[in-house]
């Protein structure tokens, strides 16, 4: 099977721990791994409150665009406003899912407007928290030419509704029987012993580039029973 490993790294905004996300970026250029950066807009997050400010962090974000990192769109603000888990229940909060279509359509236009202000348009989208729903699509084919989200519990890439999904299953390495595994870093809560684990893994797997990523069919009967599967076993554990 010809696996297609992603790394994914979230919370990319004016507000983050610079030494992590340094030493991440250092990591995975020494083993030539061209991640996928999820930039939050307009962050209001207070939890990235603490943070120092970096007022050069949209020349670092087209730093990692040119080095062939591909950027997404993290959201608009980071802030939930719904227990909501829409289409994509990972978790019972949300930033999208649940509210109204306009709503939604202003969050997405704004931070378009925001990242394109950079130079960066948006060409992939992933929802805070991994949650959005049907009028989250909406709002981004009518407000966006965004047409792949990186948040799904599948084998494979799929395509449906217009747009392409590509599976998010892990928050670290671990083999996977899947044709493509995203795993999902977020950089400011890690500890030394994540990097470690990870460079341990980056030593013996080969890594994707996001834009290599391609759908060519629609959702499987199995990648649907292992969406199922999935969510059953998180409501089982709550």
């Amino acid at each position: 099977m010809d696996k297609k490993l992603i790394i994914r790294l979230d919370d990319a905004c004016e507000r983050r721990d610079l030494k992590k996300w340094e030493q991440m970026e250092n990591l995975l250029d020494k083993y030539g791994v061209k991640a996928l950066v999820g930039v939050i807009p307009h962050c209001e997050d207070e939890e990235m409150s603490g943070y120092p400010f970096d007022q050069d962090f949209w020349v670092k974000v087209d730093s990692w665009q040119k080095k062939g990192w591909q950027i997404a769109m993290h959201g608009y603000n980071h802030v939930y406003g719904t227990k909501s888990g829409g289409l994509n229940p990972v978790n019972k909060r949300s930033e999208f899912a649940g509210e109204t279509l306009d709503v939604q359509k202003e969050k997405i236009k704004s931070g378009v407007k925001i990242m394109r202000s950079h130079g960066i348009e948006p060409k992939v989208f992933f929802a805070p928290s991994h949650t959005f729903d049907k009028n989250t699509l909406v709002a981004l084919k009518e407000e966006s030419d965004i047409r792949t989200i990186s948040d799904t519990v599948a084998f494979t890439a799929y395509l449906k509704d217009g747009f392409t999904f590509v599976p998010q299953q892990k928050g670290t390495v671990k083999d996977l029987p899947f044709k493509v595994v995203t795993y999902c870093y977020h950089p400011n809560m890690m500890e030394e012993k994540d990097f470690i684990e990870l460079e341990e893994f980056l030593k013996t797997h080969k890594f994707a580039a996001f834009g290599d990523i391609a759908a060519t069919k629609k959702r499987s009967f199995k990648d649907v029973i292992l969406s199922k599967a999935y969510f059953a076993k998180r409501i089982f554990k709550r």
